[in-house]
């Protein structure tokens, strides 16, 4: 019996979902600044699972298939903060001093992945959108969140969900899939059963609830400077000053919660229509994530994307009560990578394929004398092949 867990890193909750032989056999949702706070309470929920054979790790921006035994001990809290979160040890102690929302997850996920390393439990990490094979290279030149090992999770999931629905086999499952969270949203395209191409939470064109999306160049130029914690602090919750769940309940209360709202619903309807072009006649789109649950989300783009493919909402497996979606991907990607009952959907999607980091493809040469681009030089060897960008630059 393979027995898997799966951890997906939500701005408002980590969800964490085993599954046993294909099916979910195991639920636990923790709140992430409780988990910041206290992460023993993440490895007592392991613990409360019981035997397992792998525990698929909160993998940020997605790296290569990598086993974390793969990463020396004295290293490996450094490597994952370069590229799992990409930021620094110093941004990150920053952020979490001044008790920012986003920056408490980071938080949480580094003293994770750190105690599953020293006592050398079985984990992996798994790619994002822009490390898979199958998107085309000249889609990744200087861009890093296609999508974030989360949303990749919840595609792979997304396609068996279709090729179930349809009744068909995972080549012929075309579809767009969109993923509202609590933080970030994303489009993901899919073609042929893989995923071919993808616009993640800091490329989208408009806000999400945490984060701003995609910015005029001018505007960052006329702000001076950038800290990690500016890309989940310039959001919706910041403009408008609301819980999600009372912003979303009525989005109309005022004017500016209005404004946010217009703002983030034709995000992602432009997102939807950037990737329309790598999907061979798309038979529908996909609507997972915590921020998709609110009607008044649905009903929006229902009417906005009526002559588009039809708009389905994702079940996710049929005996998952509680986790999110992204959970239960997480969670998929693991079984078939032990070829479990999804052995066949990931040799499809080709996971194992994936390379590299999401670091890769940045060719502004400005970025390797980053403290960032610094530390990508110094840990970018423990990976399979040399990258894409320090080979354009003859660092090699």
């Amino acid at each position: 019996m393979v027995r898997v867990v799966g951890i997906d890193p939500g701005s408002r909750s980590i969800d964490i979902c085993g599954l046993c032989n294909g099916k979910v056999c195991f639920e636990k949702s923790i709140d992430t600044v409780e988990a910041s706070r206290n992460p023993e309470k993440l490895i007592k929920a392991l613990e409360e699972f019981g035997e397992f054979d792998v525990v698929v790790a909160p993998s940020g921006y997605g790296v290569e298939v990598k086993w974390f035994n793969d990463i020396p001990r004295e290293l490996f809290s450094d490597w994952y903060l370069t590229f799992i979160l990409l930021t620094t040890r110093d941004e990150i102690g920053s952020a979490v001093s001044k008790g920012i929302e986003g920056a408490l997850i980071y938080d949480a996920m580094v003293k994770l992945a750190s105690f599953l390393r020293n006592k050398e439990i079985p984990a992996l990490l798994i790619p994002g959108v822009i490390n898979l094979s199958t998107i085309p290279l000249h889609r990744k030149i200087n861009k890093v969140d296609m999508g974030t090992a989360d949303k990749l999770a919840v595609a792979v999931l997304g396609i068996h969900e279709v090729a179930d629905k349809e009744d068909t086999d995972y080549s012929s499952v075309n579809y767009i899939h969109v993923e509202m969270g609590y933080g970030y949203n994303a489009v993901i395209a899919v073609s042929g059963g893989r995923i071919v191409d993808g616009v993640g939470g800091s490329l989208t064109p408009g806000p999400a609830y945490l984060t701003a999306g995609s910015l005029d160049l001018e505007v960052v130029q006329a702000i001076g400077s950038f800290s990690k914690a500016d890309v989940f602090t310039t959001g919706c919750l910041t403009y408008v000053n609301l819980d999600l769940d009372n912003w979303l309940r009525n989005p109309y209360i005022d004017r500016k919660s209005e404004i946010c709202f217009e703002a983030m619903i034709e995000s992602v309807i432009k997102a939807i229509n950037m990737v329309i072009p790598s999907v061979e006649k798309p038979s529908l789109i996909l609507l997972s994530g915590r921020v998709s649950k609110y009607s008044s989300v649905r009903e929006v783009l229902q009417d906005k994307l009526k002559n588009y493919p039809s708009l389905d909402i994702m079940r996710g497996l049929k005996n998952a009560v509680s986790v999110k979606e992204t959970a239960q991907g997480y969670a998929v990607v693991g079984d078939g990578l032990l070829n479990g009952v999804f052995g066949e959907l990931i040799d499809h999607v080709m996971i194992r394929d994936a390379e590299g980091s999401s670091l890769d493809y940045i060719l502004i040469p400005k970025f390797f004398q980053t403290p960032l681009g610094r530390m990508f030089v110094k840990l970018r060897g423990y990976f399979r092949k040399p990258a894409f960008n320090l080979l354009w630059w003859g660092y090699y």
